[in-house]
């Protein structure tokens, strides 16, 4: 029997991967569906190009972990799938102190939910990148690509959020639309 450094069993340390695997799916389908409603609302055009990328990114690496979990021969539970989705859904129904239009403080908000997601696929893909090491059916090649990528996606979501919380928190325009 295949054992790894911990002395685990390949088998279970698949079967544990792929319970960690789907629940990074339920965090990819959430942060693919946030991305993409960011995408859709107004915004200044520099702001609005870089949403609709990003949006294709997340929504990329949300494929590429799919496709990384058939590899691995790790079955998708598609309760983690909906409940991301409607974990997103939900999002929208936070207080923030608006009923009818959103407030500025809603993009700051989302753009945080964002950067955390983003920073929960970076720690996935680092966790893959370790179990790279001994998981032939990984490629450590991708994995650091998708590590790089996940890093500037948080540095942009970063920049993104500092302006917004400048616009709500300093600038006289937030008054203006309050």
């Amino acid at each position: 029997m295949e054992r790894s450094h911990a002395g685990q069993p390949r088998a279970e340390r698949l079967r544990l991967l792929g319970v960690y695997l789907n629940d990074h799916l339920g965090g990819a389908t959430f942060g693919t569906d946030l991305a993409r409603r960011l995408a859709n609302l107004p915004h200044e055009p520099g702001t609005a190009e870089s949403l609709r990328r990003l949006a294709a990114e997340i929504a990329e690496d949300r494929a590429h972990l799919l496709d990384i979990m058939k590899r691995l021969d790790v079955p998708v539970h598609r309760h983690k799938v909906v409940a991301g989705w409607v974990g997103e859904k939900a999002s929208r129904l936070k207080t923030n102190g608006r009923l009818v239009r959103r407030s500025p403080l809603s993009l700051l908000l989302e753009l945080e939910m964002l950067r955390l997601g983003v920073e929960g696929k970076a720690a996935g893909w680092r966790t893959l990148r370790e179990a790279a090491e001994t998981e032939p059916n990984l490629s450590k090649g991708l994995l650091d690509d998708l590590l790089e990528r996940a890093e500037r996606q948080r540095d942009l979501l970063e920049k993104l959020r500092v302006e917004q919380a400048a616009h709500v928190f300093v600038s006289d325009r937030a008054t203006e639309r309050a």
